[in-house]
């Protein structure tokens, strides 16, 4: 038996993934999943991106430059330039294979062995993978579903700064809760940043997803920490182009961008044909953003509306992204998800939600919680619902709860 590294050993599951084989169980008895537990729109992506792929005119599939074509990220700096952000240059970009790539090229640049990165929770499950991947230590802020996950106090953060921080990650508006930074608390971190010299790395990938007239507010509107910041870019969720996987690094800090081109060299190149789609996914997209973001805030609503008339759910209305995170009346929700695909089914159909443990640093905080994706259409939504309320009654029967 072949010994494996204690990163792997040490490597966290995906909560959002985990699950994974007891759904494809489910399915296979003939029970129909209603996927609520990723993010995975089924928002069609923009037909200009699905026609660029049709008419590719290609002899051969080479291997893009490390950095992205310049057709790629020129399109990107056109699209940074309409935000406000003219002074970005298409040497200012790195393009990469989805976000998560450009979240691992800015931990391992910044960061090395022991070092630490303080994370508002919950937050993003993954951070945790990739900051396990380099023995990056999370030093985590934690929010209450009773504030509606409202940021502690921007004090907290500088309580948790020690010799070995490295960086501040946030993700705005946020993944799993929807919280929207306002523009005082982003100030705030900025100063810290500068105060510590340390880097805000800020994961904006659901920037067009906001919702009740509120606007997003990108760490690139604060120029005095042009050396101390990396946005976190990706076309997954803005254009539904999940598997094409393309995504961005950008950074006005040369010393930041050059370290990190030595890691985009390394894996040699971004997609091609997902830069291609991506390109053309920026043209005219206008119309586009806006109806999806209608869509997305018409499900907001719904799911939310729908989960607070559930007895002893707690449900906080997110203001952007696409997600929600959810108290449920039961004593442990991964025995609970795991229970839904399980044992249970209502006429041939469940639901498969994504436990919040994985989300905290302490599992323990989100024992009770759940992250759920409205990114399925009203009507299975509304039904996802109903299959929930019926769950959560029997399961606290069979289990006495």
């Amino acid at each position: 038996m072949p010994k494996i590294s204690h990163r792997a050993a040490n490597m966290p599951a995906s909560p959002v993934r985990k699950l994974v084989p007891y759904a494809i169980q489910a399915k296979q008895r003939g029970v129909k999943v209603y996927h609520l537990n990723i993010g995975q729109p089924d928002i069609e992506t923009p037909e200009t991106a699905m026609d660029a792929l049709k008419n590719i005119d290609l002899k051969v599939l080479e291997y893009a430059l490390s950095e992205g074509n310049i057709e790629y990220r020129t399109a990107l700096k056109n699209y940074y330039h309409s935000l406000g952000f003219s002074d970005l240059t298409t040497d200012d970009f790195i393009v990469t294979n989805g976000g998560s790539e450009a979240l691992n090229f800015a931990i391992s640049t910044l960061c090395d062995d022991g070092d630490e990165v303080i994370i508002p929770e919950p937050y993003y499950a993954n951070y945790n993978g990739f900051t396990n991947t380099f023995n990056v230590k999370v030093v985590a802020v934690p929010s209450t579903i009773d504030t509606g996950f409202a940021l502690p106090p921007i004090e907290e953060f500088e309580k948790k700064i020690t010799p070995k921080t490295r960086a501040i990650i946030i993700c705005n508006p946020g993944n799993p809760t929807g919280y929207l930074y306002t523009r005082e608390e982003l100030q705030k971190l900025a100063d810290i940043a500068l105060k510590h010299d340390i880097v805000i790395i800020s994961d904006e990938v659901y920037r067009e997803y906001v919702y009740d007239g509120k606007q997003q507010i990108s760490m690139f509107e604060f120029p005095e920490i042009a050396e101390n910041c990396i946005v976190i870019d990706s076309e997954s969720k803005r254009y539904s182009m999940c598997g094409a996987r393309i995504g961005c690094l950008i950074t006005r800090s040369k010393t930041i961008h050059d370290a990190a081109m030595l890691f985009a060299q390394a894996r040699l190149s971004p997609v091609l044909l997902g830069q291609i789609a991506a390109a053309a996914a920026h043209q005219n997209d206008t119309a586009y953003i806006l109806k999806v973001r209608e869509e997305y805030t018409h499900r907001r609503n719904v799911l939310v509306d729908l989960l607070n008339g559930i007895p002893g759910v707690i449900c906080p209305k997110p203001k952007g992204a696409f997600y929600c995170v959810a108290e449920l009346p039961v004593d442990d929700t991964e025995k609970f998800a795991q229970w839904l695909l399980e044992h249970y089914s209502y006429n041939n159909e469940t639901v498969m939600i994504a436990p919040a443990g994985g989300f905290y640093s302490n599992p323990e905080l989100g024992k009770k919680q759940v992250r759920i994706a409205y990114v399925l259409k009203e009507a299975d939504l509304r039904r996802s619902v109903e299959l929930l309320n019926d769950a959560l009654q029997k399961y606290r029967i069979e289990f006495s709860l």
